[in-house]
């Protein structure tokens, strides 16, 4: 592509002069800020494709968003020169140019081969997944576009209007601003951590809702990096589950979207026991090491809590519900049983971080 940009660069720009075409020797300066991109797209990819490292956690892709941003902001500047002659030699009739049969050559010519780069290019950005590279592809095309115009432009003034080939030249600055438009702001939105759009955030959730265990989904978020995806969602579960069950939960959110959505290459997964939008919060609710101290306190004096073999704590609403583990032999019988039960949930009725207290019996080696 480089080699390709170099050589219409200089022959469009030469024989624009040569034959009298401004259209073409616009065309030439287009061509030339191809190869200014290539470089750019070079030097993008060798670091944009680095592996993440410790100031880099998330990769190195917005290498290439950034090269993206710049390369679109080089286009509306190189229009804006483009348009700006243009304008300024129509306004001074005797600077108009009267191009020859040469001009319509070299645009033809140009056509052939960026139509070629064009195609080339792409299928190349496709495969990797390059957003820079189908960018890149793009400014090829426009490249043959505008050297379309160039044709029509050099031949409406050979017939005799000589306001064509001026014309034509505003033809190609318009379109390469309107590229460079929409490259730039792609790679702005990206860069403000815009998030995928609609259809791939509803493929994201129906693919997270389909497994097994996920009740509901209650914060999605995602962002574009490079020519991929980050996300982080929190998906709802039974409250009552074990730590390894809901590690296995968020392990196949992570398998699934990593497997079913091409462009997720990084996803965070937060299990809640709760929908935070309803529940009340548990923020400032004592850690284990207080919730013993206290329960130790408060049942200092009833002796079968004493010989518990461990405490499940839950956090839910914005209580601290408790799971007491007994041995068979600490009460004799059911009704002993809730008696016990509401021994201790008494005990901790005047406590409000406390909510409900459940027991259950085992042997120490089941339990």
């Amino acid at each position: 592509g480089s080699a390709v940009d170099l050589i219409l660069g200089f022959l469009k720009i030469i024989f624009g002069y040569t034959a009298q075409s401004q259209a073409l020797i616009a065309d030439g300066v287009h061509s030339l800020s191809d190869l200014l991109t290539d470089f750019m797209v070079l030097l993008a990819a060798k670091h944009g494709s680095r592996d993440a490292d410790e100031e880099h956690p998330y990769g190195h892709g917005r290498i290439e968003t950034m090269a993206t941003a710049v390369l679109g902001i080089a286009l509306i500047l190189v229009a804006l020169g483009i348009v700006w002659d243009a304008f300024d030699r129509m306004f001074h009739p005797e600077t108009l140019l009267q191009p020859g049969i040469a001009a319509i050559v070299v645009a033809l010519i140009s056509v052939a081969a960026k139509e070629w780069i064009y195609h080339y290019t792409m299928r190349v950005a496709v495969a990797l997944k390059s957003e820079m590279l189908k960018a890149n592809a793009w400014h090829s095309r426009s490249d043959a576009i505008s050297s379309i115009i160039v044709v029509f432009g050099v031949a409406g003034t050979m017939a005799g209007l000589p306001y064509l080939d001026a014309i034509a030249a505003v033809g190609v600055g318009l379109m390469v601003a309107h590229i460079g438009w929409e490259l730039g702001w792609q790679a702005i939105k990206e860069l403000v951590d815009v998030g995928l759009e609609a259809e791939r955030l509803e493929k994201i959730r129906s693919t997270i809702l389909g497994i097994g265990g996920v009740q509901a989904i209650h914060m999605l978020r995602t962002r574009k990096i490079g020519g991929q995806a980050s996300v982080d969602v929190h998906v709802l579960v039974e409250p009552w589950l074990s730590v390894s069950e809901g590690h296995m939960i968020s392990q196949t959110v992570m398998d699934q979207l990593l497997e079913r959505i091409e462009e997720v290459s990084d996803v965070t997964v937060h299990i809640d026991p709760e929908d935070d939008e309803v529940a009340a919060p548990c923020e400032g609710l004592p850690l284990r090491d207080d919730v013993e101290r206290t329960l130790e306190g408060c049942w200092s004096d009833i002796l079968p809590a004493r010989k518990r073999h461990r405490l499940v704590l839950h956090y839910l609403d914005g209580h601290i519900d408790v799971d007491v583990y007994l041995p068979l032999d600490a009460c004799d019988g059911e009704q002993a049983a809730l008696t016990l039960n509401q021994r201790l949930q008494q005990s901790l009725d005047s406590l409000e971080e406390f909510g409900k207290v459940r027991l259950f019996f085992g042997h120490a080696h089941q339990i």
